[in-house]
């Protein structure tokens, strides 16, 4: 079996490091183990709100949870999202060359697996995080198992905007498989984005690449007005996406539902929206970590609907790749991604 951490689980005994209670980051390395000095962590979206919203937006009491979270659980899993994030990095050490290669002491990386799954050790008080973005600035440890759980900086980008590309390249590698494959209801025309931030305008990009028609729903005029003045999806509509009568009546009323839904909103409730979206034999993707998935499964149920149901998984071969690249060669994604990092 490849290397996938449980040397790490301190419990319960035989649990994956995702789902054990607590982790250990301070032993030797071994096998094929690889060192990170941790520069930022970037919690997901769900997480980080939730952690606001707990916490009145309070700094203090916002640092303090998550250095109790990791001081407790050896790793940065919100209790009550379930949700991590991952992080960015220099490779400080490795168990074995052979075994850790194609990384060295001092590759620039960032992790493509969460921080549910990562033992980490935080090293200072977080005090230069102001608490206002989910970019973490620190100094901490972290070890992952095996090489591909990471993957090199490029050279030809800021680290911050690596970092926020990264942090949800599963998304258009989803939508470029999704939309590559024959639905029950045939072939995808158009992708309906509920949410209008990073995975979403990913998801577009790459959905415009094979010519399928973009439509984004945000909560506000104002950010719609944004995304339309940027030319990021052929449509944007107003609705809020955890009323479901309310989207789908506003999809009638211009683009018609759609052959593919993805749910990229970092609030729960937005389950049945995506369902009432969708034609019949379409397809769904639950990329949001706010998703409730027995909501999605006695949903479907419930309403008697026929849909390919998707979880957003965090990895596909290659994502990191193709999400950098629409990056670079898409000038309104960049500026886009770049108009939303954290001021230094």
């Amino acid at each position: 079996m490849t290397a996938i951490g449980t040397h790490r689980v301190l419990s319960p005994p035989g649990a994956l490091p995702q789902a054990a209670e607590r982790l250990c980051s301070g032993e030797p390395l071994t096998g094929s183990d690889i060192e990170i000095d941790v520069g930022f962590l970037n919690l997901d979206s769900a997480s980080y709100r939730d952690l606001v919203e707990h916490h009145d937006g309070n700094p203090a009491k916002i640092r303090a949870e998550v250095l109790d979270i990791v001081a407790t659980r050896g790793k940065m899993s919100n209790p009550r999202t379930g949700s991590g994030g991952m992080l960015v990095g220099r490779v400080s050490a490795v168990a074995d060359p052979a075994a850790c290669a194609p990384y060295r002491p001092g590759d620039r990386v960032a992790t493509l697996i969460s921080l549910t799954a990562t033992p980490l050790q935080i090293r200072d008080s977080l005090q230069r995080w102001d608490t206002r973005t989910e970019v973490v600035p620190l100094d901490a440890r972290a070890v992952v198992a095996a090489p591909r759980m990471i993957s090199a900086l490029p050279d030809d980008l800021p680290e911050e905007l690596a970092l926020a590309v990264l942090d949800v390249c599963g998304a258009p590698a989803q939508a470029e498989r999704i939309l590559s494959r024959t639905l029950l209801s045939g072939r995808a025309q158009r992708l309906l984005l509920l949410g209008g931030g990073k995975s979403a305008v990913l998801s577009a990009a790459a959905a415009r690449r094979h010519g399928v028609q973009t439509v984004s729903v945000v909560p506000s005029r104002s950010e719609a007005d944004a995304l339309r003045e940027r030319d990021l999806f052929d449509l944007v509509l107003v609705a809020d996406a955890t009323d479901p009568l309310r989207v789908r009546q506003t999809l009638d009323e211009h683009a018609g539902p759609a052959d593919v839904t993805f749910v990229c909103v970092n609030a729960p409730g937005c389950e049945h929206a995506a369902m009432l979206a969708t034609r019949p034999g379409g397809a769904i993707l639950y990329f949001s970590m706010a998703t409730s998935f027995p909501a999605v499964a006695l949903g479907a149920e419930a309403l008697c609907l026929d849909f390919d149901l998707y979880i957003g998984s965090g990895y596909v071969p290659g994502h990191a790749e193709l999400a950098l690249d629409i990056v670079r060669s898409d000038p309104r994604v960049r500026e886009f991604f770049e108009q939303h990092l954290p001021a230094r």
